[in-house]
């Protein structure tokens, strides 16, 4: 990934816990490394397949002086997350804001906070055996593309399969989408909990009928083994209702864990149950 820097610019701005920091102002001092492919805009030497380094300082200018945030992590944080949401292009960036004139009473050069921040490729599978099951899938994909930070990338088709684990309950509709995303795997986790309350979900029967059924099957190439987060999918590679769905929009994305793509995956699973 290609770097373009900007290192030291000047921004006079209301930030601090104390209450005189916020009325008479201090100075800051912004560096941001914007991580972004330059390769057309090298090729073609045009700005406008770039990002404009100038528009981002005068935009890093405004909001800094518009916001007063008691705490560098904060206006670190939303920052970020704007300047993300802002530029299409802009996959990572890592950015850094020093307060040189903290008011600490000793003598030092400058405190700052520096953060990384990047835009998130996540894989979700959608199903539903209650009720209107299409519209409780398109529910859920309309509440994730309406979400700060995410958009809706790929939905792949709806398949019909019986059902897992517990048989004796509806045939699912189920279907996979590719999200992009700035919420950490906790944050997107607590998102679908969110969303499946408001379809009705009710957690009362391990694989027992749902209305609406929302799961983190990859998140970029992570590999988390938390109490109530695992990532991959524990069981998605023994799983067809998730992989067809999934080979549609992700053929040949590999698991991180065994190194197979979506469609050998597919094939390992219709060979076991021959």
């Amino acid at each position: 990934m290609d770097v373009i820097r900007i290192e030291g610019l000047e921004i006079f701005a209301y930030h601090g816990v104390f209450p005189e920091e916020n009325t008479l102002g201090q100075k800051f001092v912004v560096s941001a490394e914007l991580y972004t492919d330059t390769r057309k805009a090298g090729q073609k030497d045009d700005l406008a397949e770039s990002i404009h380094y100038g528009e981002v300082c005068v935009f890093i200018e405004l909001y800094l002086k518009k916001h007063t945030y008691k705490l560098l992590e904060s206006a670190a944080e939303h920052l970020a997350e704007e300047l993300l949401l802002k530029y299409d292009s802009l996959r990572r960036i890592r950015l850094e804001i020093k307060k040189p004139w903290a008011p600490i009473r000793l003598p030092l050069e400058a405190v700052s906070v520096e953060i990384e921040r990047a835009k998130h490729t996540a894989y979700i599978a959608l199903g539903s055996n209650m009720g209107e099951r299409k519209s409780y899938i398109a529910g859920a994909v309309d509440a994730l593309a309406g979400l700060r930070g995410c958009r809706v990338r790929t939905v792949s088709d709806l398949i019909e399969t019986p059902p897992y684990g517990v048989t004796d309950q509806a045939d699912f509709l189920n279907g996979c989408l590719e999200l992009e995303t700035l919420l950490t795997p906790g944050e997107l986790l607590r998102e679908l909990h969110r969303i499946e309350a408001a379809a009705g979900r009710e957690r009362t029967v391990h694989w027992g009928p749902r209305t609406l059924d929302l799961d983190i099957i990859y998140y970029d190439d992570c590999v988390i083994q938390e109490k109530d987060l695992c990532i991959p999918h524990v069981d998605m590679h023994r799983r067809e209702f998730v992989l067809r769905p999934l080979a549609q929009i992700a053929p040949y994305r590999r698991h991180p864990v065994y190194g197979k793509t979506t469609v050998e995956m597919l094939e390992d699973v219709r060979k076991a149950g021959a």
